[in-house]
């Protein structure tokens, strides 16, 4: 994050992580995203999701976007 990018791009952010860091992690990256920053998050993990702003969800090669597949 340093430099102030533009976007951040976080595939799995919290993959490997216990879910204390996870958390201290998803804070950072919202307090950031409240600020301005454009975070683009890939996760497997619907606890995570839940924290987004928006949930785009991939299947079949077909984009989703507020509705369950």
């Amino acid at each position: 994050m340093l430099g102030n990018p533009e976007i951040i791009l976080a595939d799995e952010p919290t993959g490997a992580l216990d879910s204390k860091t996870s958390n201290e992690l998803m804070d950072i990256l919202q307090q950031l995203n409240k600020e301005g920053q454009t975070i683009i998050l890939i996760t497997h993990d619907i606890n995570v999701a839940k924290r987004a702003k928006r949930v785009v969800r991939i299947a079949d090669g077909k984009l989703y976007e507020g509705e369950e597949i």
